[in-house]
């Protein structure tokens, strides 16, 4: 029995990529394949199942595989992957154009491959790059989403909405809107060279004309860095919010999560995904104070936070093979480690 998966990931830089690696039946890693983006709502179906397609035979050639030969079972982790329609549409296409990749396919968002990858029983995944998402996925596969709603109505938390809560903080504090109780010379400093501008006027071109949402997330990184370095206030209070607002996504599908979940050892599990996440010391006090203050959060009284070791491919393959009533060998603890650990006061 052979497994192949494929996992797309978003980097800072803006780029898209595409990640599938080739399992055999006993756990063993036998290739991995590179590609573009596999979005379909940004690329098209055909050209998204081609994309597919050509990895597959990649890694097949690598794997030194007959190409006539279809692998028993494809898991397909994809952005874009969450509504059924989608997904149905995907798994026919795969099916009817390319019959020979695979017996079996098995589509689901992007958020959970990398779940899978780091557990076996289901949790949270919580994604900060350069946008956020939060999905919960119970044990029976039920599965409920807060956010991933992008940068107009959503991606709180994100490196996005990190950078545009303290753009729009100078921006406030100077035109006397919200005078601002920290002072935003540093943000304004960080603003003015990371867009080499002269002042906030010249942010007009990067927000409207040449807007590119991951060029505002990466000055995220510069925030983090005067937030550790020179304990700015304004740049730590918006990693603060940030905190907050993540642990909120949390406590939001708290009703749903079912108890199996919460009594997991060391808790609930939340698998956190994304580059925001270094900057977990500056998000702690925020994302802690809501989880233990939030009138809402009832039943979560434990929480472990993950961070993967490998790829979240690797939990597609796991999901591809369940698709198949089969249990991939898969040493969870070789995919993810453990770097928050809290029994809540409250």
């Amino acid at each position: 029995m052979l497994l192949i998966h494929i996992y797309k990931l978003i980097f800072r830089s803006g780029a898209t990529h595409s990640q599938m690696v080739l399992f055999r039946s006993d756990g063993t890693e036998m290739s991995r394949s590179e590609g573009p983006c596999t979005n379909h709502w940004l690329i098209g179906l055909e050209e998204c199942l081609k994309r597919i397609h050509d990895m597959v035979v990649d890694a097949k050639k690598k794997a030194h595989l007959d190409q006539d030969r279809p692998l028993q079972a494809l898991g397909l982790s994809l952005s874009g992957g969450d509504e059924e329609d989608s997904q149905v549409k995907l798994i026919e296409g795969m099916k009817s154009k390319y019959a020979k990749d695979a017996e079996n396919v098995f589509v689901a968002s992007d958020t959970w491959g990398a779940l899978f990858t780091a557990t076996a029983t289901g949790g949270i995944v919580l994604i900060a790059g350069t946008g956020s998402n939060c999905q919960l996925v119970n044990s029976d596969n039920t599965a409920f989403r807060c956010g991933g709603w992008g940068h107009l109505m959503g991606d709180e938390g994100s490196a996005f909405w990190i950078s545009q809560l303290a753009l729009k903080t100078v921006f406030d504090h100077e035109d006397s809107l919200c005078p601002s109780p920290n002072d935003v010379t540093a943000v304004s400093d960080i603003m003015k060279k990371y867009f080499k501008i002269s002042d906030k006027s010249g942010m007009l071109d990067s927000l409207y004309a040449k807007f590119d949402k991951s060029h505002i997330a990466g000055m995220c990184k510069e925030l983090a860095t005067a937030a550790l370095e020179k304990k700015d206030g304004l740049c730590r209070h918006v990693f603060l919010e940030a905190g907050k607002i993540l642990a909120k996504h949390i406590v939001a599908l708290e009703p749903k999560i079912h108890e199996s979940l919460l009594h997991c050892k060391g808790g609930l599990h939340v698998v956190c995904v994304g580059s925001v996440w270094k900057s977990w010391e500056l998000l702690e006090k925020g994302f802690l104070e809501v989880l233990q203050s939030d009138p809402r959060n009832k039943h979560i009284k434990e929480i472990s936070l993950l961070r993967l070791k490998q790829p979240a491919s690797v939990g597609a393959a796991s999901l591809g093979a369940r698709s198949t009533n089969f249990q991939l060998p898969m040493d969870y603890t070789a995919n993810a480690d453990c770097f928050f650990h809290k029994v809540l006061k409250k």
